[in-house]
């Protein structure tokens, strides 16, 4: 019975794991660019009572075996990356990835960082960055006389100056990917930093030979959370939970059942 304890114990612990995840996705349901994680969980050690296959006889073996799970724990909690939805916005500077891919921004100790958050602004030298001031990688800066900015499925960004109908090209915005993005480092704040598990950044244009998307002007991406499904997936865990604080319960009045022999 002590093993059932701790079972159901570690079944506790996971399930609380579980509801914080979850919490953490229903607080991001209108982050813009914000991706999903999903808890994964995984069975603890077994003790072997008999092990399968260990000799029943001079010429036959244990078919099955006797083994005793001692409970569960949260291995990990993978972000998946579906499309979120896409919200027209007409603002100049918000822009979608349709498809693969991230935008680079440069992060003030100069590392590079990574999101999927297009709603951008210039600041006060014209240049594009993101909510926190990170500027955009390449560098864009917008001229304080441009009439009319456009940005491209491409990523090329021109803009027309007043008096003048002939579009002028000001730079290229460019996307990263990665191999493995379920394995990227989140710092918060929409950013991902690449680790061993993503594997190096592939820098090309947008809808360019590297798989990536093209991009979407005057539209942001809502997050990708289901708000319905988490809601599933709370009842699931509250349940969950439920069940392994009974079998906690049982273990003891068991124990209790023990002690009271003696009586």
């Amino acid at each position: 019975m002590i093993r059932s304890l701790y079972s159901a114990a570690s079944g506790m612990t996971a399930q609380q794991m579980n509801v914080d995840n979850i919490a953490h996705n229903l607080a991001n349901a209108n982050t813009v660019g914000y991706k999903a994680r999903r808890a994964q969980f995984q069975d603890l050690l077994y003790q072997s009572m008999v092990q399968p296959g260990a000799a029943a006889g001079s010429q036959t073996v244990v078919p099955s075996g006797l083994q005793v799970g001692l409970g569960t724990r949260a291995a990990s909690n993978e972000i998946t990356f579906t499309q979120g939805n896409f919200v027209t916005t007409n603002n100049t500077y918000d822009l979608v990835i349709e498809g693969r891919g991230f935008f680079q921004v440069r992060r003030p100790n100069g590392e590079l960082a990574y999101t999927r958050a297009g709603d951008f602004h210039l600041d006060r030298e014209g240049n594009m960055v993101t909510a926190d001031g990170d500027l955009l990688e390449p560098q864009i800066t917008i001229p304080a006389e441009a009439q009319s900015v456009t940005i491209a499925a491409d990523g090329t960004v021109s803009y027309t100056q007043p008096g003048q109908t002939a579009a002028q090209v000001i730079g290229q915005i460019q996307l990263a990917n990665f191999t493995n993005p379920a394995g990227l480092n989140s710092l918060g704040r929409n950013l991902f930093t690449p680790t061993d598990a993503s594997g190096e950044a592939i820098v090309g244009v947008p809808g360019g030979q590297e798989g990536l998307g093209t991009l979407l002007q005057g539209y942001q991406e809502q997050s990708n959370v289901s708000v319905v499904e988490e809601f599933i997936n709370l009842i699931v865990a509250q349940r969950a939970y439920e069940a392994n604080s009974k079998v906690v319960k049982a273990s003891d009045e068991m124990y209790q059942q023990i002690n009271n022999l003696t009586r």
